[in-house]
């Protein structure tokens, strides 16, 4: 059975922040393991991609841990406890980063309020001023504004803000002037587009993807199209978008993309190339982008366009420097998989068992 990913934009986020992209300085990889209520994290020595579990690693954290991300500062990390178990936490905890990567928590952890519940997915925008946390089981976003000295959070005014339909995902455009959110629906998936003022969401539009279920977004870097992984439709939309962050799909959107359940989608850092995990065919498919922003399948004389995974890739991350693709598999074999990045191409370097299934990475330099 599909499990819903978190699509970490880099995040980052979603899901992974590059807060200082050199290359001989250690980074350092965080991972959720909503199970087993902890974080693990790793030291990735930058020259090789080897992770190693740093000393204090697993740490504790709320119930149901589902999704992290990093201050730009990289200063402090967050993460959203859903709760589990019949347990309902509906918070966030604040940590403290150290310089060797390891983390204090700074309690209370913050609550959502009576008005929002099960936190699966945070954003964070560039400058590390807000917080926003999408909550499926309220159908609306929280924001939050952090204090750039103790990383402490403030629920803005009006928050939650109501989407209306059950959210799916969520990311920023690089400007964090606009707001995108994937919503379930009949009898296609829709991309809201909200604005972005001082953390007030104001809805301008929707947008149909012509296909179902979209759970994978992405946005290039120049802020001009924006992706969905379609995945009970096996198919990839692409749209334009305007100055007012309006969306209009290409002409040849969507495509199928000839694999099954596409859940989660990347740019690599150099913003060349969009890595799309198959959640039912066990392999990410690798994209250049062509002149009219369709992914076209990355294809040379010694690879095709598909590299294969562990069971069930259900999330994706790139380190800072762009060397290395992390996929997160929520399979038989939970873990995280590690891929050097070569043009595009990708090459297995190894896979790190984690005990129970990963939700989410986040990787810091």
């Amino acid at each position: 059975m599909l499990q819903k990913a978190l699509v970490l934009f880099t995040v980052l986020a979603g899901i992974a922040g590059c807060v200082s992209c050199g290359s001989t300085s250690s980074h350092y990889v965080y991972a959720t393991i909503p199970a087993a209520n902890q974080i693990i994290v790793y030291r990735e020595d930058p020259n090789s991609g080897v992770l190693t579990q740093i000393s204090g690693s697993p740490y504790s954290v709320g119930e149901g841990a589902r999704s992290l991300v990093l201050h730009p500062s990289g200063k402090f990390l967050y993460v959203a406890n859903p709760g589990q178990g019949g347990t309902s936490e509906n918070d966030i905890s604040l940590f403290d980063i150290a310089s060797n990567g390891g983390l204090t928590e700074v309690t209370p952890r913050t609550s959502l309020g009576s008005f929002a519940s099960q936190p699966q997915l945070l954003l964070m925008d560039s400058a590390g001023a807000f917080l926003y946390v999408m909550n499926t089981g309220s159908n609306n976003i929280s924001v939050f504004s952090i204090d750039s000295g103790t990383g402490a959070l403030a629920q803005v005014a009006g928050s939650p803000f109501g989407i209306g339909a059950p959210p799916l995902n969520m990311v920023l455009a690089p400007s964090g002037s606009f707001l995108y959110v994937s919503l379930a629906s009949q009898p296609s998936g829709l991309i809201a587009t909200y604005t972005v003022t001082a953390g007030q969401l104001t809805l301008v539009s929707t947008a149909s993807t012509d296909g179902l279920n979209p759970y994978g977004l992405a946005v290039n870097s120049a802020g001009t199209y924006l992706y969905t992984a379609n995945t009970t439709s096996n198919s990839l939309s692409v749209f334009t978008i305007d100055s007012s962050g309006g969306l209009a799909q290409v002409q040849g959107s969507p495509i199928n993309n000839g694999y099954t359940a596409p859940i989660a989608m990347i740019f690599d850092p150099s913003g060349k190339y969009l890595y799309v995990a198959n959640q039912g065919s066990n392999n990410v498919a690798a994209y250049s982008i062509s002149s009219t922003g369709l992914p076209e399948a990355l294809t040379t004389s010694t690879t095709t366009n598909t590299f294969t995974t562990e069971t069930s890739p259900s999330f994706l991350a790139t380190d800072p420097s762009g060397k290395y693709l992390m996929v997160g598999n929520q399979g038989t074999s939970a873990g995280i998989q590690l891929f050097g990045i070569s043009n595009g191409s990708l090459n297995t370097l190894s896979t790190y068992s984690v005990g129970n299934t990963p939700s989410s990475i986040a990787v810091l330099q």
